[in-house]
């Protein structure tokens, strides 16, 4: 299986547009300005020498690369690059085609020459949407997402069971789709640092730290084991979210009040549009400067506005600290799964 992965998607894209940015730091971000709050989308190969990467607030971003580029982000452009991108997979030989973002998807395919596979899906992409892609190869999900990195920019990497361990072994915890720095710190408190000590590890602590289901996940992840097979099946959320940073801080009830209810009309006009009902709501809240708290809690399946609106008021109320600067505010409603569906899930480090 092929795991392809767009080379600095967002800023490509954006250099196609404006070919004169082309060898320019590059920044993508918020609405372009950085003297407002907003983070980093993505950042061209040039802005990351100067230690610009995603996630990172923009105005830090403008000051470490002070002749960089700075754009807004343009959702529309990048989702129609995108089809374009999944249609050219679709249409390799033979191909099982897994999406799993904007700028990435899993390929299953049968050939004895998988390296001139990728090679040819790498010319492909390029000759139908002029973006580079760098292509990992591997026997599981977790070793081609893995060889991806390795083959950054433009390249082609193989990882599998024989080599897993002579390229990962000596690699920290961190470097592993789906271990993040809280994890990582976790593992670290049961005197594991890196991926071999991971690897052989004792399943027990690890179920007594991370529970009966992601204990023996993160074992499996160690050894770079997980599922075998791409799958097609069509995508299903299994919430919607979203967030918003204020341009000034949030301190007046009737403005956080208002806040809420702009987000949560958002929030359940997607939802709507899924036709089922809210199980679950959980609350982002940013303090003033940088703290952030997470809080979720089940509430009863509906599929009313008003019911799930005021679901979510009186949570806010239960959670939020009075009088506190707030500066995000970020909700995500979650629904039950339809039967035979692939859920919209995998490995991530994000807040959500």
């Amino acid at each position: 299986m092929l795991h392809v992965d767009l080379d600095q998607f967002i800023a490509a894209v954006e250099v196609l547009r404006r070919p004169e940015l082309a060898g320019l730091p590059v920044i993508v971000g918020g609405r372009g300005d950085p003297s407002e709050r907003a983070v980093v989308s993505t950042a061209s190969y040039e802005a990351r020498r100067f230690g610009v990467g995603s996630g990172m607030p923009l105005r830090i971003a403008a000051r470490k690369a002070p002749e960089a580029v700075i754009l807004p982000v343009d959702h529309e452009a990048y989702t129609a690059a995108s089809a374009v991108v999944m249609a050219t997979l679709r249409a390799q030989p033979g191909a099982t085609v897994q999406v799993l973002g904007w700028d990435e998807a899993f390929l299953g395919v049968r050939t004895e020459d998988p390296e001139a596979y990728a090679r040819a899906v790498q010319q492909a992409v390029l000759a139908a949407t002029r973006l580079h892609c760098s292509v990992g190869i591997g026997d599981t999900l977790v070793r081609a997402k893995v060889a991806t990195g390795f083959g950054k920019p433009q390249g082609v990497f193989r990882l599998t069971e024989e080599n897993w361990l002579e390229v990962m072994g000596h690699r920290p915890t961190r470097e592993l789709w789906g271990v993040g720095a809280k994890v990582s710190k976790r593992l670290a408190t049961l005197g594991i640092t890196n991926v071999a000590e991971l690897a052989s590890a004792d399943a027990g602590p690890l179920v007594t730290e991370f529970g009966p289901r992601m204990g023996p996940w993160y074992l499996d992840l160690g050894r770079g084991e997980g599922a075998r097979v791409v799958d097609d099946t069509e995508w299903v959320a299994r919430g919607h979210s979203r967030e918003t940073t204020y341009q000034h801080d949030l301190v007046d009830p009737a403005e956080v009040d208002t806040a809420l209810r702009t987000l949560a009309e958002a929030v359940l006009e997607d939802v709507a549009a899924e036709g089922r009902p809210v199980m679950r709501l959980t609350l982002k809240v940013r303090y003033a400067p940088f703290l952030t708290k997470t809080f979720s809690r089940k509430v009863p399946e509906t599929t009313d506005r008003d019911e799930v609106l005021d679901h979510v008021i009186r949570f806010a109320a239960d959670r939020i600290e009075p009088g506190r600067p707030i500066r995000l505010l970020g909700l995500r409603a979650e629904m039950p799964m339809p039967e035979d569906a692939r859920e919209g899930h995998t490995p991530t480090r994000s807040g959500w």
